[in-house]
């Protein structure tokens, strides 16, 4: 049975459809009067359309109806996909699932990179507002750990109407956009518990910090630590950032680091199979086998993984592919479908170096 909040909102959104509400809603009062309910209620109702993004609400000035697109079936659709990379690592699959999905739907999507870097992003977006027909926008955001200076550009983008979903990473400043977001905390806390089973009471972790998976992901390691009651140690964590990755475990840049993990640690959750990898290498280099003397998870159960030797334990979504999903669910609220934001499971794919 549908709650008062929903059946008002419905009746409301039936209002908009047969156009009874021309340019803004009553006022709240006036709902309130109308349905017979509480304000809280006509305010959960409100929010509702507001999220299916067929109201905007303004202070001040009432709850305005957003123009509906409809597009017509022969009109193609203007889709542009802006990510950090486009061929590097996990991104050709994402990329060629999102491809395909708007082929499906009658468009060819403008590729952008931003290389995760706010000046090409804010270029980007000054693009993507310049252009005369723009239907929807799907985004990997740029630094996601980090205050974004863009913020405003994207705002425009939703003033205008277009329909934005994000993958990978959002901004939490910009309210009721869609996403498609790996479920980071439970993966590191699923590694974590991986590695205790096989004994391991020193495991270290290695995260980025300006994008928010690295975060979520270093808030899982923490949980799953603080759970089995295992030493928490500031040298055993390394962090390094987006413009550090070319050097990592090179020309000295944080080796002495990793070295002191390695001493002081049997085992280690890694950010990404990339880094794991070149872990794995390093490893190698100073005389030490996996897992044996040190064993190494991460995530994504990429090439990368099954490059290494020994293969590295990872996580995986399974079949599921972020792109097809976030693409998926751009179109859908393109149409003007109700939409939600998902959160994707990871599943462990165990191999040798654990």
């Amino acid at each position: 049975m549908a709650l008062k909040y929903q059946m008002v909102a419905e009746a409301l959104k039936a209002g908009i459809c047969d156009g009874i509400y021309q340019k803004t809603l009553p006022t709240e009062q006036a709902l309130v009067e109308q349905f017979q309910v509480s304000r809280q209620t006509v305010r959960q109702a409100l929010s509702l359309l507001e999220s299916e993004r067929l109201i905007e609400r303004k202070q001040g000035s009432g709850s305005h109806i957003r123009r509906q697109k409809e597009p017509s079936a022969n009109r193609k659709l203007s889709v542009a996909v802006v990510t950090t990379y486009i061929s590097d690592y996990i991104f050709p699959s994402i990329l060629r699932e999102i491809e395909a999905v708007c082929s499906e739907n009658n468009s060819a999507p403008l590729l952008f990179a931003t290389q995760n870097q706010f000046a090409n992003e804010r270029k980007i977006l000054q693009t993507l507002l310049g252009l005369e027909q723009l239907d929807g926008v799907l985004v990997e955001g740029t630094k996601t750990g980090l205050p974004n200076p863009n913020l405003k550009l994207y705002e425009q983008l939703i003033e205008r109407g277009v329909s934005l979903v994000f993958m990978h990473g959002n901004y939490d400043q910009l309210q009721n956009t869609l996403s498609v977001l790996d479920d980071n905390a439970a993966g590191s806390r699923m590694l974590v518990e991986h590695l205790y089973g096989k004994g391991h009471r020193k495991i270290a972790g290695i995260f980025k910090h300006d994008d928010i998976q690295g975060l979520q992901r270093f808030a899982g390691y923490l949980d799953a630590i603080q759970e089995f009651s295992l030493p928490l140690v500031d040298d055993n964590i390394l962090w390094y950032s987006t413009d550090q990755k070319e050097r990592f475990l090179k020309d000295g840049f944080a080796e002495n680091r990793v070295r002191e993990i390695f001493l002081n640690c049997s085992a280690v959750v890694c950010y990404n199979d990339e880094i794991a990898f070149r872990l794995a290498a390093f490893a190698a280099k100073c005389g030490l086998t996996v897992p044996n003397d040190i064993a190494i998870t991460s995530f994504d159960n990429s090439q990368y993984s099954e490059m290494s030797s020994p293969r590295i334990t990872s996580l995986s979504h399974g079949s599921y592919n972020v792109g097809r999903s976030a693409a998926e669910l751009l179109f859908r609220q393109i149409r003007g479908e109700r939409c939600v934001s998902e959160r994707v499971p990871w599943f462990l794919v165990e191999k040798e170096s654990s």
